[in-house]
């Protein structure tokens, strides 16, 4: 098996509609507040795949539901991907000068001004996890649910603990546990949300969202495995940032503690179980099915 004839007409289809809820719903204010909205709008149109608002389209169409009505939520979770990004390029953190072939914010801006788009991003994304449209479309205890599982997935439980396990990591050698929990807080915690958010909203079955998140973790972990390896083999215009900055900063990889044979056959490894996870479902997850794939078919 391999992709649909039409998966990459779709995944642009998607991609559109992100974007254009992204400049609808993230608002670009003027007077004082300008230079914090251009920055915002700077990183977040920055020309991201919009895989994990994607997700959480192709989660809900997995259950047979419109996955439209969803907009907000997919715009919040990419929202909260894009503050992680602009924070995590920082001096501080991985001092970054470039992301997706331009200069990271605090470069086209300042460090402040980064610092202060990514807070903007990340606490206008539960407004928009708040938003009217889902208050009147679905029952409050299913948004009250949404809300737990990506201020977790997100914070304290998720990426930011997995953020600093990998900052504590560098220059030094990782333990198997140790590279796990990077992987997992990092990456597969927010991934893993974007599936679930729109089957949780819509009132998938316990059945449907065990299947949904155990797809969500190993499809996570599988995209930082692949992303590992690309800094290594990967080509630098494509990537739109330099090669080999893992291996500068001696970061927790998994090539680095497995090398890049075992890391390939890993990465296919989960992304054949994520698919065999999707089996509760009929062709109504194709499109969860292709996602799997194109990490796969397109990385490596």
């Amino acid at each position: 098996m391999g992709l649909s004839s039409d998966f990459f007409k779709r995944l642009k289809q998607w991609q559109d509609f992100v974007n254009q809820g992204l400049a609808k719903l993230v608002p670009v204010l003027s007077g004082q507040a300008s230079r914090l909205t251009d920055a915002m709008h700077y990183s977040l149109m920055a020309g991201g795949k919009r895989l994990r608002p994607i997700l959480v389209f192709a989660g809900a169409e997995a259950l047979g539901e419109r996955p439209e009505p969803l907009l907000p939520v997919a715009c919040a979770i990419e929202c909260i991907h894009t503050y992680s990004l602009i924070h995590d390029d920082l001096p501080a953190m991985d001092d970054d000068d470039f992301r997706r072939g331009k200069p990271t914010c605090h470069k086209a801006f300042d460090e402040a001004t980064a610092i202060l788009a990514g807070d903007a991003l990340l606490t206008h994304a539960f407004r928009l996890l708040a938003h009217e449209d889902l208050e009147t479309l679905f029952p409050a205890e299913r948004i009250f649910r949404l809300w737990r599982l990506i201020s977790e997935a997100a914070g304290l439980f998720g990426m930011v603990s997995g953020q600093m396990a990998d900052l504590l990591a560098e220059g030094r050698p990782v333990s198997r546990e140790e590279l796990y929990f990077i992987h997992h807080h990092k990456t597969a915690a927010l991934i893993r949300a974007s599936v679930l958010a729109g089957a949780i909203l819509c009132g998938a079955s316990p059945a449907a969202e065990k299947a949904l998140s155990d797809y969500g973790w190993k499809v996570g972990h599988a995209f930082q495995i692949v992303d590992d390896i690309l800094d290594i083999v990967g080509d630098e215009k494509t990537l739109g940032k330099p090669v080999g900055s893992d291996l500068e900063k001696k970061k927790a990889t998994y090539p680095a503690l497995y090398g890049l044979e075992r890391s390939r056959q890993e990465a296919r490894r989960l992304l054949e179980e994520a698919i065999q996870s999707l089996q509760v479902f009929g062709p109504s997850a194709d499109f969860l099915r292709d996602i799997a794939y194109y990490i796969l078919e397109r990385k490596l």
